[in-house]
């Protein structure tokens, strides 16, 4: 069974930085791309951030120069460093495999618990 642990969330100042985890068991995490997903209170999920299976990542506007995505094949783990934080950055953050025709849904259809990440400005 697929498992997305998703790690590292907090409450954090404008202008602040964060560092999210998420581990990931259940499949051969290496060949796939992985995302970073955001849901808003009274938002539809939406997607963060894109890498692919060989590193190269991909930003929505609203994140790019700002947040990093990355992995570590080695301990099935991606990560979304995130800095200079904007209060409209709240959100509960959740990682998935992309769907290959359409980035902004998830393959796993078990999502993670998410981790809370808010902003104060």
């Amino acid at each position: 069974q697929v498992q997305l642990v998703e790690s590292g969330g907090g409450l954090v100042q404008a202008g602040g930085s964060l560092r999210l985890s998420c581990a990931v068991n259940g499949i051969s995490f290496s060949v796939n791309p992985m995302a970073w997903y955001r849901q808003a209170p009274g938002k539809e999920r939406e997607l963060v951030a894109h890498i692919t299976s060989g590193g190269s990542p991909l930003y929505v506007d609203a994140v790019r120069g700002r947040f990093t995505i990355s992995r570590d094949n080695a301990k099935n783990t991606v990560f979304l460093h995130m800095n200079s934080l904007k209060p409209e950055d709240t959100a509960v953050y959740y990682c998935n495999v992309p769907v290959s025709s359409d980035w902004r849904r998830g393959l796993i259809g078990s999502w993670g618990q998410g981790t809370q990440v808010t902003v104060s400005s």
